[in-house]
């Protein structure tokens, strides 16, 4: 919308010359004219401020350039401009002297003027008085008056024209005046121009310096980056060289990759041919079964229907016969005066009653036996049970290993018991359970574990035997259902761990049952005893030797001894014993011996020593545990108890490490929460389903612990029998708790939320999470209670190491909360979103539950003192009631400096933290206030708008951007507009939303041509006003468009829409045109240019769109609107159906390679033997036929040109799936200052920026109904090149693709021109097609066009016929109207050849035409007769047609008749000349005509038929050339002599010769005759002779003849020469008359009579 200020010449010109006030002093030139200019500095002259800045910068680098010539100085800034103003004015100092000498110039050729019309004036003058003289003499008083009226007129004249003179003399000595001093002037400046000349030099050599300067930069910096480019483009191609590498190696694995992948893809392939035939059979199996089994169901399903047929018969039979009975009882009874009704009512009942006992009986039947089935099920039951122990026992150590197993079965009758027992009875007997299990584990031996496995197989055959039918249920439905493992509860879990801990060494004796005797003592035990009992090697270290040392005493009662037999054997390795044999020990006596233990592998190991006596043999058990960690702590559950809220407590645990293995322990809180930690409760259902799921979980965990495999064994068999056993324990330990079902899950809840319980409860654990505890160390863990919210806290956690050996150890934490005397009632009190320097209000409410008032005090921190305020300040708050308080919050501008703790000013958010201080109450009340800041801003992209210069008749259009700075929506409207600005969208009015932009338009329209300055103002919703300036200058333009904004209708694509307007030059010479660059300056009146200028690749047409309009006047503009498709559009569209044809093709390729694939494996062996050779090579062919016809019809994007086969393709398509499209146009008119100058017509003129016009067009385009679906959819009809007078049609095919039916009319083309349709044009409904026929036959030599409008509704196709008229060049071979066969025997044939050529640039059709076959030709010989009667005074005139053959054939034939020349070849035609009988009239005309009726030649044929070889020809006709009936004319002929008659007959044959005779002077007469011989076939080859007779009686008449005799050979001529020579005797018009005979022969002899007639004529030729 900017627009330059640019001013046209004859504005500037006045500017520059008009200043009358220049003074330039040499001596000072810094006086008052630069007084003024050198305090501020024109705007023309600000690019010398670049200038010095870039001397500046330049300098310091290249040295100084803006030295002076002589003195090396640096030139300032005031220096240069002083320059450039002294040059400035100089050169208005120049103009005005120019400007004055040519005033000079032009008031001295006035007054030469003046004076020359004095001079004119006077001899006018002189002249009349001659001739009033003259009058006076004659007395004519009429001319007398005119001369003195005209005398007198002159006089006045002459005194207007002396009065002028006087005038332009005092105005020439004025301006004389004037130059002189301006030319004064001129030379007190010369000092100062030769000085300014030389600064000039001086700035010229700086300009070249810095030039220079500047292109060595440039080289460099162009070097630079050229190296830069090198290195880099050196780097691609190592990149794509690298990249082209790996790419190479990436398809070659891909190919090795595809290989295997196909050998494989064939097995797959193969296999699921044969699952795929296997499941084919299976389901024809499957459906044959089913057939039948439909078959089957049909059957019975008739059989059922027949049976139903007869129940519903048999019961409706029934029901009548039960009706009958009734009403025969009911009349019985009505007879006998009983109530029907009632008895027939009790009856009824009582047989109701009967049927209810006999159901009661049948149940309690089917009760007893069901009891007494479940009793004898349970009494099964419990035999099974006894039978177990009996299995058990056994085997003693099998007995004393599972004992558990044997208790444990002993508990299930009273798990079944509906009493459960007791918490401390149930714990006692797992104790007692456990213990065994421990101490009996480790005595086991190998033939005990084959004892256990049968005794397990036993148990489970008889727990499968167990039915199903038990009376034992569980509490919830389904739990039994699943193969589950119960979780043992807490006390069990503790239980456990201290036994392990605990565990008590096994008695050395204790394998050694069997009672021992001796002397009538029995002894029980061992006979020796060993100090230790066991040996043991604790915390060993692999690679180590460790010694112990060990005493074995007697205990017997007898004198023994014993041997050492050895150590276990899987001990021997890492075992050494020094044993020496005592000798016989008594009783209490003992001796030592060594053991030496050295690890190799890091494992725990048991083992023992065996020894034999006499009593038996014995064992010391061999122990050796590895480094293992042993850890507890001092406290698993701590109480924090009862605290207020604020308060801070801290508890202390200490873990301890009894073992010798350090390890890592991390503390874990995300463990699943104890039954009594559980917040949340779930339904029966819903909570069992989940314990199900945790117990599966649980119990895969335990398995992978090596400590907890036998008892999960021992779970794993009774899980059925503890299961209700452990929940009836939970529901008696926890009473107000549910199921442990339930606690997992709400464990499971609170583990899905994020936060952690250390986190976000009010326990928490000190900083130290994790550690290093080493070997025989402890650590102190501190946890902290703060409660905030009141309440009951639990927080579980455990602690976990780094030791797979060592299980977590749960931790459970307690607190209790207890709130505060006085709070806030809401803690966080939110303002929502606010704005700067306004008020918002709330009120906090302070409850109390103290019994006693308390005084409070509202604190708000320094920071917000000046934005925030609560009153009152201080209150106070009685017992068991409530305080409110008023919060007043006014953001002031100041808030991001004054509270930048609390105020976040990217995000506007405000969080102020507040106390309530409360007397005697150790912590305040705290609350917070939260708000968010926002401004309320609405802010402008532009601070003021510039519409630069408008045109009265336009309007401009300035868009602006309304920006809503606050977060909130605000509300704006565009207050007190002026009535020549409009604001838009809604009038200026709206609503802008948090951070919206909205576009404002600003449209302007001037109304009058003048400068306009004015201001908007949007108010917003809250009553603030922004401003936004804006500024325009108006325009009056030259010229004038009629219409401004054209609506164009719908127009097709295709089609075309036409709008007519006026552009005038309103220009006169009483109108002024103010331009705003100088007010009050009139525009001259002149001619302007105008010129539209139209967007590239539109729709739009306008003419003329250039020209000149003089003052006043008006021209007419077409406006044309054709919409169109883009050429990049096809082109985009037919690459797109490329692309689609292409990815059809490859899939269809695929396809078919997959469907080969799969027919394949189907082929038999025996049939792939025989037909591979023959059917794959063709499939191959056909394939590689396909690919390549489908390749070479895809062709290469740039082949894709208008008219080619995809082009058109593409653009159809896009007809078809046209929709509509609307687009505006911006026209602009430029309009010229004037036209360019008379010197120089090819300098553009001026054209003003202000003064241009805009047209505005709206131009919608839609689908057309009609497309061309011929001619590849061109709508251009060429016929090309058509010969003149022929006839080409062409057809032109036509589609509705409209959604409704079209009528179709046309334009009338050219009644007198070559183009013609040929059919009608009818409605066609949609889709449907419609063909026209187009003739074009010209008639003259030139190009053709016309157009034809096809009409429907709504659309008008225009189609371009075009054709040129082409005049065929043919011309003949035979350039002569003559063509002569000569004589031919009769009978005989002669032919002759003639070509046609053809020099045209098209072909050309001939037909050739004989006047004897034409069907116009008289008939019956009118055209003869016609020449006998009238034509035979001239023997020169032959007929058309002469004789013909009596056969009816034409003697003349030709071959071809018609034929086609192509342009730039021949055609030969061959003429034959066939007669049937002798004559020497045969003749004919020949016509070669082309088809537009233009004759190329036209020949006379002629030819003569002898019957014998020899001919005369030469003399004059006798007879007319054409047989007829009349006689034939005979002459006066001499008598001949019998001899002559007898030989032969004569042929006459008349010779007439004509001497000339000129001025005295007689030129003889000759003639000439022709003896010739046919040459055939048929005859001999022999010549002719000939011989004159009396050739003496010829010469003496003055006739000569020469040769008189002579011979022809076969084919020849030969002429005979006859001269007439008149004697000098001779008279005048005298005819001499001699008939001589000629003599001829050859096969026969013909005898000439010929008649000599001599004259002498003075016309003759």
């Amino acid at each position: 919308m900017e627009v330059e200020d640019r001013r046209s010449p004859a504005e500037v010109e006045p500017n520059r010359c008009g200043q009358l006030d220049v003074h330039l002093s040499p001596d000072d030139p810094s006086d008052e004219t630069f007084k003024a200019e050198e305090s501020d500095v024109p705007a023309d002259l600000d690019w010398l401020e670049e200038l010095s800045e870039e001397d500046d910068g330049v300098g310091d680098g290249d040295g100084d350039l803006a030295a002076m010539a002589d003195g090396c100085k640096k030139r300032s800034y005031a220096e240069t401009a002083r320059m450039f103003k002294l040059r400035r004015n100089l050169d208005q100092l120049d103009c005005f002297h120019r400007q004055k000498e040519h005033d000079v110039l032009k008031a001295r050729e006035k007054l030469k003027l003046c004076q020359q019309n004095i001079q004119s004036l006077l001899e006018q003058r002189d002249n009349l008085e001659r001739e009033i003289e003259q009058q006076k003499v004659t007395d004519n008083s009429v001319a007398l008056f005119r001369l003195r009226a005209r005398h007198k007129h002159l006089c006045q004249k002459l005194q207007s024209e002396e009065e002028l003179e006087g005038h332009i003399n005092i105005e020439l000595k004025q301006l004389e005046l004037e130059l002189s001093e301006v030319e004064v002037e001129l030379g007190r400046c010369s000092l100062l121009r030769q000085e300014v000349q030389e600064e000039e030099q001086l700035f010229q050599v700086l300009k070249a310096q810095k030039a220079a300067t500047r292109l060595q930069q440039e080289r460099e910096a162009s070097q630079n980056l050229q190296l830069k480019m090198k290195n880099l483009r050196d780097k691609q191609a190592a990149m794509l060289k690298k990249e082209e590498t790996e790419c190479q190696r990436k398809i070659e694995e891909g190919r090795a990759s595809r290989k295997i992948a196909a050998k494989y893809l064939k097995q797959t392939v193969k296999r699921m041919h044969q699952q795929e035939a296997e499941r084919e059979r299976q389901n024809r199996e499957l459906l044959e079964k089913r057939l039948q089994a439909v078959k089957s169901l049909k059957t019975n399903i008739e059989a059922t229907q027949e049976n139903l047929q007869v129940q519903q018969s048999r019961a409706r039979a029934n029901a009548l016969k039960k009706e009958q009975l009734q009403r025969q009882l009911r009349e019985s009874l009505q007879a006998q005066g009983i109530n029907s009704i009632k008895h027939m009512y009790q009856q009824k009942q009582q047989q109701e009653t009967k049927r209810k006992e006999g159901e009661f009986e049948e149940s309690q039947k089917s009760k007893r036996v069901e009891i007494v089935s479940k009793i004898l099920q349970e009494e099964q039951l419990t035999n099974r049970r006894q039978r177990k122990p009996a299995l058990l026992l056994a085997k003693p150590s099998a007995t004393e290993k599972f004992l558990s197993l044997r208790r444990a079965s002993e508990k299930i009758p009273y798990y079944l018991d509906p009493v459960p027992p007791s918490a401390a009875e149930e714990r006692a007997t797992i104790f007692r359970d456990f213990s065994d299990t421990s101490s009996s584990s480790s005595s086991s031996a190998c033939s005990d574990v084959e004892d256990l496995e049968g005794t397990e197989e036993s148990e489970e055959k008889v727990n499968h035997q167990i039915p199903t039918d038990s009376l034992a249920e569980p509490e919830f439905s389904g739990l039994w259902d699943q193969n589950i493992k119960k979780i043992p509860n807490e006390n069990a879990t503790l239980v456990q761990t201290q036994l392990r801990q605990e565990e008590p060494p096994i008695a050395s004796g204790k394998l050694n049952m069997t009672a021992k005797r001796n002397r009538g003592k029995e002894l029980k035990g061992p006979p020796f005893i060993s100090k230790p009992e066991v040996i043991l090697f604790k915390d060993f270290d692999v690679g180590k030797m460790y010694k112990k040392k060990i005493v074995l005493t007697n205990i017997s009662y007898a004198v023994i001894n014993c041997k050492f037999l050895g150590v276990s054997p899987h001990l021997k390795n890492f075992f050494t014993v020094n044993f020496q044999p005592p000798t016989l020990l008594s009783t209490g006596m003992s001796f030592d011996m060594q053991a030496i233990f050295q690890p190799m592998i890091n494992e725990d190991l048991e083992g023992e020593l065996q020894f034999a006596s006499a009593l038996g043999p014995f064992f010391v058990p061999i122990r050796c545990t590895v480094k293992k960690c042993i850890l507890e702590v001092d406290s698993q559950f701590i109480d924090f108890g009862s605290h207020v809220v604020g308060q801070t407590i801290s508890r202390t645990i200490t873990l301890t490490n009894k073992g010798a293995l350090a390890t890592h322990f991390s503390l874990d809180s995300s463990t699943c929460l104890s039954p009594e930690t559980s917040y949340v409760q779930m339904p029966p259902q819903v909570s069992a389903n989940t314990y199900e799921a945790s117990s599966q979980n649980t119990a895969t965990n335990n398995q992978n612990s090596p400590e907890s495999i036998d008892a999960e064994d021992v779970q794993s068999k009774l899980q059925s029998q503890e299961l209700s056993a452990g929940e009836q324990q939970e529901q008696s330990v926890s009473e107000g708790a549910k199921t442990v079902p339930e606690a997992c899950l709400s464990s499971d809840l609170d583990n899905q939320t994020d936060q952690t319980p250390s986190d976000s409860s009010d326990i928490k654990l000190r900083d130290v999470r994790g550690g290093e505890i080493g070997p025989f160390e402890s650590v102190k863990l501190e946890i902290i209670f703060t409660p905030t919210i009141p309440g009951e806290t639990r927080l579980d956690f455990s602690i976990k190491f780094s030791d797979k050996t060592s299980k977590p150890i749960p931790i459970h934490v307690r607190g209790v909360a207890v709130s505060m005397p006085v709070w806030v009632l809401q803690p966080s009190i939110d303002l929502k979103i606010c704005m700067f320097d306004r008020l918002y209000q709330d009120t906090i409410m302070v409850q109390s539950r103290a019994s006693t008032a308390l005084k409070l005090t509202f604190e708000v921190c320094q920071d917000m003192r000046k934005h925030m305020e609560i009153l009152p300040k201080t209150g106070f708050i009685q017992a068991q009631s409530s305080f409110s308080a008023q919060l007043k919050f006014i953001p002031r501008r100041s808030l991001p400096k004054d509270a930048k703790k609390f105020f976040d000013s990217d995000t506007g958010v405000l969080e102020v933290p507040m106390t309530v201080q409360v007397a005697g109450q150790v912590q305040p009340a705290h609350f917070t206030v939260h708000a968010i800041v926002t401004s309320s801003d609405l802010q402008f992209d532009h601070s003021e708008v510039d519409f630069g210069y408008c045109s009265i008749y336009q309007s401009v259009k300035s868009s602006i951007h309304l920006t809503n700075l606050s977060l909130l929506p605000q509300d704006f409207g565009f207050l007190g507009v002026p009535e020549f600005i409009e604001v838009q969208p809604n009038d200026g009015f709206g609503t802008l939303l948090p951070q919206e932009t909205l576009e404002v338009d600003l449209i302007f329209s001037a109304q009058t041509a003048k400068e306009y300055r004015f201001q908007l103002s949007c108010k917003s919703g809250i009553n603030r006003d922004f401003l936004l300036s804006c500024r325009a200058v108006g325009v009056h333009p030259p010229l004038e468009l009629s219409h401004f904004l054209v609506q164009f209708g719908a127009t097709a694509v295709g089609d075309q829409s036409t709008a007519m307007l006026f552009l005038s030059n309103h220009q006169t010479g009483r109108d002024q045109n103010r331009q705003p660059v100088s007010p009050g300056v009139k525009a001259p009146v002149m001619p302007r240019l105008f010129s539209f200028a139209l967007p590239e690749d539109s729709d739009i047409g306008i003419s003329p769109s250039a020209g000149r309009l003089l003052p006043g006047e008006r021209c007419l503009v077409q406006v044309t609107f054709k919409p169109r498709l883009l050429d990049q559009e096809i082109k985009e569209e037919a690459l797109r159906r490329l692309h689609r044809a292409k990815l059809l093709y490859e899939s269809e390729l695929e396809g078919n390679r997959l469907a080969e694939q799969e027919a394949k494996p189907e082929i038999p062996l025996e049939a792939s033997k025989g037909k591979k050779a023959s059917v794959n090579p063709k499939n191959s062919k056909v394939s590689n036929e396909a690919e390549k016809g489908k390749q070479s019809e895809s062709p290469h994007p740039g082949n894709i040109v208008p008219g080619s086969s995809w082009y058109e393709e593409a653009k159809a398509s896009l007809l078809y799936s046209f929709r509509e499209r609307y687009r505006e146009y911006t026209i602009p008119c430029f309009v010229s200052d004037g036209d360019p100058p008379e010197d120089d017509k090819l300098v553009q003129p001026a054209w003003s920026p202000f003064n241009t016009l805009y047209l505005k067009l709206q131009c919608p385009a839609v689908q057309p109904p009609l497309v061309v679906i011929s001619n590849n959819g061109c709508n251009i009809i060429d016929f090309h090149q058509v010969t003149v007078g022929d006839r080409v049609i062409k057809r032109f095919t036509v589609q509705n693709i409209s959604q409704e039916s079209v009528d179709l009319s046309s334009s009338v083309l050219d009644v007198y021109g070559p183009f013609s349709l040929l059919n009608a044009l009818r409605s066609i409904r949609p889709g449907e097609k419609h063909t026209l026929i187009l003739a074009f036959s010209p008639t003259l030599e030139k190009k053709y066009c016309d157009m034809l409008e096809v009409r429907c509704q709504k659309m008008t196709l225009e189609i371009t016929l075009l054709g040129e008229g082409i005049v065929p060049a043919v011309t003949s071979s035979h350039t002569g109207d003559v063509l002569d066969f000569g004589y031919v025997l009769e009978k005989e044939t002669a032919s002759q050849v003639v070509k046609l050529q053809n020099s045209s640039a098209v072909a050309v059709s001939f037909r050739v035409m004989l006047a004897s076959l034409s069907p116009f030709r008289p008939q019956g010989g009118a055209d003869r007769v016609a020449f006998l009667l009238d034509r035979y005074a001239n023997s020169h005139v032959h007929p058309a047609v002469g004789t013909q053959n009596y056969s009816g054939l034409s003697v003349f034939s030709v071959v071809p008749v018609e034929g086609s020349i192509p342009p730039g070849q021949s055609q030969e035609f061959t003429v034959t000349f066939r007669p049937d009988h002798p004559s020497v009239n045969y003749s004919d005309k020949l016509t070669v005509e082309l088809m537009n009726k233009s004759k190329v030649c036209v020949m006379e044929l002629k030819g003569a038929a002898s019957s014998h070889s020899m001919y005369l020809c030469g003399g004059d006709l006798l007879t007319v050339p054409v047989e007829s009936l009349l006689p034939s004319v005979i002459t006066s002929e001499p008598q001949l002599t019998e001899s002559e008659v007898t030989e032969s007959p004569t042929i006459p044959l008349l010779v007439t010769l004509k001497a000339r005779c000129s001025s005295g002077a007689i030129t003889p007469a000759v003639r000439e005759l022709q003896v010739g011989c046919i040459h055939s076939t048929q005859t001999s080859k022999k010549g002719v002779e000939f011989y004159w007779d009396n050739v003496a009686s010829l010469q003496q008449q003055g006739f000569n003849v020469e040769p008189s005799k002579g011979t022809v050979d076969s084919g020849q001529r030969r002429t005979i020469r006859i001269t007439w020579t008149p004697h000098i005797g001779y008279k005048p018009y005298e005819v001499v008359e001699m008939c001589v005979p000629l003599t001829l022969k050859a096969d026969g002899m013909n005898v000439y009579r010929v008649t000599l007639m001599a004259l002498v004529s003075t016309t003759a030729d």
